[in-house]
């Protein structure tokens, strides 16, 4: 199903690129440099940018020249560079995008980081929690900004869905449960199949674990109590599909107490009837409270749809919501567009790329993603890896539950 969501996107942010005119960009707008030609860039950033006032498409970088020229020409980037580093090296971008596959993520956002550049990152952030902890104390050190891209927090959607969570009046959080699959299924040789560039389901379903521990306002699990993983046929060190069960200590801000929650993620969903694509399965997460039942229908792109449901446990009687726009974080902010709670047609990525911006510029984005939370994700997914048996990514061993290489 993430594909299918993937490609709606592609077309939303392409529809939107008409619907919204490109502003004016002043001499002082950030200059974007995009680091890979992967097929995400689209929606994630070009896009996104096209529409903002304080930043440009300045570079993209490929492993060829002949692919970077190409991209340049489609997307109206300046200039395009036949290496990573060759963009690294250009002092004229100070912004960086980095879309390379998961392994690579930390060799380049350390490079980037060296260069003063700041940097959005896309998740997993990094292979793992050691080069996550080694990211934001080098990012802190260097004065610079790094963010791991993880849009759908920064989405209107979500802080409905928190605000609701934390009114208090539907008693304590009891469970959670969270999914992530892909029906059709990654095609066969995608890069997320392989072991070495950190590949597995847990890694790029980290949707998953991020909308649960986002529900709680919690940070790592304080029992795991199983972890099962499907091994990939080709490769046994890459899970095609995970299923964890743990206990999350929850915050006090939505009522404290332990809460039992379980998360599955899997890269090659079965078919219904080994016919029909089960793409009625968005990525979601469902909270059980001590009075109701709280679902957070497609809370990875709330902006091609979505609808949080309140169904109480005594009348079942059922209330929905839906944000788009403004709401509780965003609503009395002034966005890059002039006006306060910016637009419904945003996407995730144009409302972290407005938060993302802000922050560079030397502003205070009413929403972040801070460093220490994206350590303990990847710190978490490390344990969930132990737990089950198999190896961290990032160790070169492949040792099953081995601990990482320096």
């Amino acid at each position: 199903m993430a594909l299918v969501l993937q490609t709606a996107t592609f077309a939303h942010q392409y529809l939107n690129s008409f619907l919204y005119a490109q502003p004016t960009k002043p001499p002082d707008a950030l200059k974007l440099g995009v680091l890979s030609s992967a097929q995400i860039n689209a929606a994630a950033i070009i896009h996104p940018v096209e529409t903002h006032p304080h930043i440009t498409l300045y570079g993209i970088a490929s492993r060829t020249q002949h692919t970077a020229q190409s991209q340049a020409k489609k997307y109206a980037f300046k200039q395009a560079y036949g290496s990573y580093q060759a963009l690294i090296d250009d002092p004229v971008i100070n912004v960086v995008y980095i879309s390379t596959p998961n392994g690579q993520h930390y060799e380049w956002t350390v490079k980037a980081i060296n260069s003063g550049k700041h940097v959005l990152v896309e998740k997993p952030f990094m292979s793992n929690g050691d080069e996550a902890r080694r990211v934001i104390e080098l990012a802190e050190k260097k004065g610079v900004i790094v963010e791991e891209a993880f849009h759908w927090q920064f989405h209107p959607a979500a802080h409905k869905f928190r605000e609701i969570l934390q009114s208090g009046q539907f008693g304590k959080i009891l469970r959670t449960n969270a999914l992530m699959t892909a029906s059709p299924g990654v095609p066969e040789g995608d890069i997320r199949w392989q072991f070495d560039l950190a590949g597995g389901s847990a890694m790029d379903m980290t949707y998953a674990l991020s909308f649960t521990r986002y529900a709680l306002e919690t940070s790592h699990p304080k029992t795991i109590h199983s972890v099962t993983m499907k091994p990939y046929a080709q490769d046994h060190r890459v899970d095609e599909a995970m299923y964890a069960y743990l206990t999350f200590p929850a915050s006090d801000a939505v009522g404290g107490g332990d809460v039992q929650s379980s998360i599955y993620t899997d890269m090659s969903r079965s078919w219904s009837l080994n016919i029909i694509p089960k793409v009625w399965e968005l990525p979601s997460i469902e909270i059980e409270t001590e009075k109701t039942f709280v679902y957070f229908y497609n809370a990875m792109m709330p902006h091609l749809y979505h609808y949080i449901s309140v169904k109480e446990k005594l009348t079942g009687k059922t209330a929905y919501y839906r944000q788009y726009s403004g709401g509780p974080i965003w609503g009395e902010h002034t966005t890059s567009d002039g006006g306060k709670g910016g637009k419904k047609g945003w996407s995730t990525y144009r409302w972290q790329l407005e938060a993302f911006v802000e922050k560079v510029r030397g502003g205070q984005p009413p929403v972040w993603v801070g460093g220490e939370e994206s350590v303990v994700q990847m710190e978490v997914i490390d344990s969930l890896y132990k737990a089950a048996g198999m190896p961290v990514r990032g160790d070169k061993t492949g040792g099953e539950g081995g601990e990482k290489q320096g």
